[in-house]
């Protein structure tokens, strides 16, 4: 939604009305992924994409109907018939697309994604009736209501859901209706300690994961820009320092690299006192756990300990630090998609 925020505003502006297209569903192969989206002006005018270019005439034509009518639709496209090259999708996938006239909610839904408020918009995409919407907010804020009790109360919990996930889906609520819940929350946010070459990698690998990416050493040497040319920001400061000062919560991964106590240790007490969603700390079974004894005599709680992903990253009998970084970047997916392996790789 960020990307055709600026389209939306330009042509409202103008006193154009707006359609928006997202793809809420795929089935097999698809080129755009759910959640992706396309506006278009009542003028025929269009701006993104929901399937790099197989449908979108298709698109515009419905969408053109649904801000005459002011009616949302949803719509199926495939490869089905002898038209596919035409209007259908040529890689032989579906997808499902909602397609409905900007709303009312759109200068809430503006102000929050500006604002970096994460929120989720669920809306009506199958029952009735098609295209109403609330905003779901992070903070437990919510606008609109989708017109009864019931409806919203499994919309709030649902779309709760999606935001600690950060995934856009198609839910079944109450009733029998089906929503579409929509997530824009900040990118997830990879700190990495210790300007290492095995920090070179994941930050590489985070970047390429459309992380923010932040790399903290207080060893000027070490934490340079020519080592680091691709991360968001580079801290040259003693992680426990750093890091209370960082707003870092659900969406924060730690990963401690340093393999030295008097990087490692600070840092993971400051970690283990934040909300992140991930701590991670380089060093062998042996390494973890003696350091875990030395963080237990120091007041770290065994459920605090049980927090941190040692020894560090996916067990894939990573070797080279480019392999390690592999390791690590994986298990903090796992770990944002929910799942879990207890053996380490460092």
């Amino acid at each position: 939604m960020r990307d055709v925020l600026p389209q939306i505003e330009s042509w409202q502006a103008e006193g154009k009305a707006v359609a928006l297209a997202t793809v809420v569903s795929v089935a097999g192969s698809a080129p755009r992924g759910v959640g992706a989206k396309l506006v278009v002006a009542d003028t025929g005018e269009m701006a993104g994409s929901v399937s790099g270019g197989c449908v979108e005439n298709a698109v515009i034509e419905t969408a053109l109907t649904v801000l005459a009518d002011s009616r949302a639709q949803l719509v199926k496209y495939g490869v089905s018939d002898e038209d596919a090259w035409e209007v259908g999708l040529a890689c032989g996938g579906t997808i499902e697309v909602l397609i409905e006239p900007v709303s009312e909610h759109f200068p809430e839904l503006r102000a929050a994604i500006l604002a970096d408020d994460p929120v989720a918009t669920v809306t009506i995409a199958r029952g009735e009736p098609i295209g109403r919407k609330m905003l779901v907010f992070e903070s437990g804020r919510v606008e609109g209501s989708l017109g009864n009790a019931g409806l919203d109360s499994a919309a709030i919990e649902a779309a709760g859901q999606r935001l600690a996930d950060d995934l856009p889906r198609l839910v079944r609520l109450a009733d029998g209706q089906e929503a579409f819940i929509d997530v824009h929350t900040l990118p997830p946010h990879l700190v990495v300690i210790g300007a290492v070459h095995t920090a070179i990698a994941l930050s590489k690998i985070g970047k390429l994961l459309g992380f923010r990416v932040t790399v903290i050493d207080p060893r000027e040497r070490f934490a340079t820009a020519e080592r680091f040319p691709h991360v968001d920001e580079l801290v040259t400061a003693w992680p426990d320092e750093a890091l209370p000062t960082m707003k870092l919560g659900s969406r924060s991964y730690v990963a401690i690299l340093t393999h030295d106590p008097k990087f490692d240790e600070p840092a993971l007490i400051s970690a283990l006192g934040l909300p992140v969603r991930y701590v991670g700390a380089i060093g062998s079974r042996k390494t973890s756990r003696d350091r875990s004894e030395r963080l237990r005599a120091q007041g770290i709680t065994d459920e605090q300990l049980a927090r941190i992903h040692a020894p560090i990253g996916l067990n894939i009998d990573a070797k080279t630090p480019e392999e390690i970084a592999l390791s690590i970047a994986a298990e903090i997916v796992a770990t944002r998609r929910g799942w879990r392996n207890s053996a380490g790789a460092g």
